[in-house]
């Protein structure tokens, strides 16, 4: 349990006694929350994790008790949990965002070496995983043998741009220009628009959906969904139920849909498209998140230092 490392910074001289002692239950649902849904696109997650992890087990806790030693415990209670290190890692952020934004708006006043800021665990290299070519190919048979009317256009897509799902799912058709081959994506990950570039063959694709839809009766109107859900008319929440069983038929138990963009982008890296091309294609802001790419084909450097390697040899000494 972490009661028994309960203790207060309240001794501590230079803390300031005037301080509210607010719990950290209170400081979430009266300050903190109402301040995340104001300023981030995705506050929910805040409260999921918070209402998940915090709210029961460090929600009575006044800010000032909130000591290293006390979180220190938190954190390692979900590692014997055996919670993925990325995951407590987002849990630490959000605790020392709490803290200080706490200490930004004089809920915690005053130094005291007890509450610094926790130290996020090392992860070590990213895990990934990519599809062949006779995995891709299951994978689409079993999706084309799915119940869900989108699903195997749906995963065809993300193959075919890398999209995220969350991009495809919210897609309407005003977003796609036919003529320039390009689908816009009004606000992605980093809260900024993207230009998706389109193959034939995506496009091919978009055509087939379009065609679903009116098998299907549903509307395709420029404001409307490309993938509507026929029973909700809206966007589809999710295709999970659909994916998992479509993944497991194939025999790719544990592969998620994310990690159809990784595919995307080793097949990019593996016919030798340079890394500044790929972090365009998907999207990324920083060209370091590309680089977990880099080491997908050993074989295609050792084709590059043959290069050099033919220059100098050709050179008469």
């Amino acid at each position: 349990m972490i009661s028994f490392l309960r203790r207060s910074n309240s001794r501590d001289p230079q803390h300031s006694s005037a301080a509210p002692l607010l719990t950290l239950n209170t400081f979430f649902d009266e300050h903190y929350y109402p301040h995340a849904k104001a300023t981030k696109r995705l506050a929910y997650h805040d409260w999921s994790v918070y209402n998940t992890h915090m709210r029961e087990k460090l929600g009575r806790y006044k800010l000032d008790e909130l000591t290293n030693p006390v979180l220190d415990v938190w954190v390692r209670q979900q590692i014997l949990r055996e919670y993925k290190r990325s995951t407590i890692n987002k849990h630490i952020h959000l605790m020392n965002r709490m803290l200080n934004l706490a200490r930004h708006w004089g809920h915690l006043t005053g130094y005291s070496q007890y509450q610094q800021n926790i130290k996020k665990l090392t992860v070590g290299d990213h895990t990934q995983r990519f599809l062949s070519d006779d995995e891709i190919n299951s994978l689409l048979k079993s999706c084309r043998a799915s119940s869900n009317q989108f699903l195997y256009l749906f995963v065809q897509l993300l193959l075919l741009t890398g999209a995220r799902k969350g991009e495809a799912r919210n897609m309407r058709w005003q977003d796609v220009d036919i003529a320039k081959r390009v689908w816009t994506v009004p606000r992605s990950k980093n809260g900024r628009s993207r230009r998706i570039i389109l193959s034939s063959s995506a496009l091919e694709v978009l055509d087939a959906t379009r065609t679903q839809a009116d098998r299907l009766d549903l509307p395709t109107k420029p404001d409307c969904y490309v993938f509507t859900n026929p029973y909700t008319r809206t966007a589809y929440h999710s295709f999970y139920a659909s994916w998992f069983t479509a993944r497991d038929k194939a025999g790719l138990t544990g592969v998620r849909i994310h990690d159809l963009r990784h595919t995307y982008a080793s097949m990019l890296i593996n016919k030798g498209v340079s890394l500044y091309e790929v972090q365009t294609l998907l999207g990324h802001s920083s060209l370091q998140m590309t680089q977990r790419y880099a080491h997908l084909e050993p074989n295609l450097l050792h084709q590059r230092t043959e290069i050099v390697s033919d220059a100098i040899s050709s050179m008469s000494i």
